[in-house]
C-alpha cells in the first residue's frame, strides 16, 4: 500500500476514516479532535511522524497551513454526515452506535460513508454556490472553499511560532525550554545543565515536589532540530545515560521536530519513563503558558434578525 504522503487528497481522506474510528474506540469512544489526530499519526505506520509540524504556505493568501488538517477534517465531516460520529461540543468527537458496531475494512467504511455524505455535499454545493455539480465530481471540488473549519488561522500562528523557535541558537533554545519547564512547576537547578559543555548532555536539570512533599530530580533535554529530522531511539538512550549520571528519576525531552516510533517505544522502556514533547505539543504548551507570546483577540459581530427582516 502507498504511504500516506504519496496518496492524493481524496484517497488520504478515505484512508483516514478507519484509523479515526479505531483510535476513538481505543480512547473510550470520545476524545478531543486534537488528541485523536495525534493518536492517529502516532499509531499509523503509513503516516509520517512529522505531518503535524509540516506547514506549507498558501500561494493565494500567503498564510501557512498544515496540509494534514484538510483530509483529516474532511474525513471527520464525512463520518459525521454518515452518522458515524457526533460532535457533543466544539472540539470533541464521539462515536455513535453505528460506528461502534462497524468491523469492516477501510474500503467498506469509506464506501458506506460516501454513499450518505456525497449527496449531502452535492446539496451543500448547490445551496452555497448556486450551481450544479455532477455527483461524481463532488470529491474533486476544491474543498477548501466549502463550509468546513480547517483551523487555518491556528495553523498560521503555530507555524509563525515554530519558525521563530527554529531561528533561536541552541543555547537560547535550551534557555527557552528551561523557562517552559519552570512553568510546569519544576524548580530549575542553576548549576546543572546550564553550560554549553560539561553538563553530561543535559539541557537543564531541576526538582519537582508533589503535593505530599516528595521531591524528585528531573533531567531536561532540548533539541532544536529541523522539522524533517526526527529524534530517534539512540538519542533517547543517550539522554537516559545522562539521567543516570545525575540520578534523575524523571526525564523531559523537548524538540522542535518529532520523535520516531522507535524513540517513543524507547522512552517508555525500563522503570523511568521519559516524557516526550515534540514540536506540536511544544506549541500547545507555549500557548497554554503564554511563554514569550501575547494572545491576540479579535472581536467580530454577527447581524441580528432586525437586519434580516423584510422592510
Amino acid at each position: 500500500m502507498k504511504n500516506f504522503e504519496s496518496m492524493n487528497r481524496s484517497d488520504q481522506e478515505a484512508y483516514l476514516m478507519l484509523p479515526i474510528i479505531n483510535e476513538l474506540k481505543q480512547l473510550g469512544g470520545q476524545s478531543t479532535s486534537k488528541e485523536l489526530k495525534r493518536n492517529v499519526v502516532a499509531d499509523d505506520k503509513l503516516i509520517q511522524e512529522n505531518v503535524l509540524t509540516s506547514f506549507k504556505k498558501s500561494l493565494s493568501t500567503g498564510r501557512k497551513y498544515l496540509p494534514f488538517n484538510l483530509p483529516f477534517n474532511f474525513a471527520i465531516t464525512n463520518l459525521v454526515m454518515a452518522g458515524m460520529l457526533e460532535r457533543p461540543k466544539k472540539g470533541t468527537l464521539k462515536l455513535t452506535k453505528k460506528a461502534r458496531d462497524f468491523h469492516g475494512t477501510g474500503k467498506e467504511l469509506s464506501d458506506q460513508v460516501y454513499e450518505i455524505s456525497l449527496p449531502e455535499w452535492y446539496t451543500r454545493s448547490e445551496k452555497n454556490k448556486k450551481e450544479k455539480i455532477a455527483l461524481h465530481q463532488i470529491k474533486e471540488v476544491n474543498k477548501s472553499e466549502l463550509d468546513i473549519d480547517d483551523g487555518l488561522e491556528e495553523d498560521n500562528w503555530r507555524s509563525t511560532i515554530l519558525d521563530a523557535l527554529m531561528q533561536l541558537s541552541s543555547a537560547k533554545f535550551e534557555l527557552f525550554c528551561r523557562a517552559l519547564v519552570k512553568k510546569m512547576n519544576v524548580d530549575i537547578d542553576e548549576t546543572i545543565g546550564t553550560k554549553l559543555t560539561g553538563d553530561g548532555g543535559l539541557g537543564g536539570y531541576g526538582y519537582i515536589t508533589t503535593d505530599d512533599f516528595r521531591t524528585s530530580r528531573v533531567a531536561i533535554q532540548a533539541k532544536r532540530w529541523s522539522l524533517n529530522n526526527s529524534v530517534s531511539s539512540p538519542e533517547i538512550d543517550k539522554f537516559r545515560g545522562a539521567m543516570d549520571k545525575f540520578r534523575a528519576e524523571f526525564g523531559i525531552f523537548i524538540t522542535t521536530s518529532t520523535f520516531t516510533r522507535d524513540a517513543v517505544a524507547a522512552s517508555r522502556a525500563g522503570t523511568r519513563v521519559i516524557t516526550l514533547i515534540d514540536g506540536d505539543k511544544l506549541l500547545d504548551l507555549i500557548a497554554k503558558f503564554e511563554l514569550y507570546v501575547t494572545p491576540k483577540v479579535i472581536t467580530t459581530y454577527e447581524l441580528d434578525d432586525f437586519f434580516k427582516e423584510k422592510n
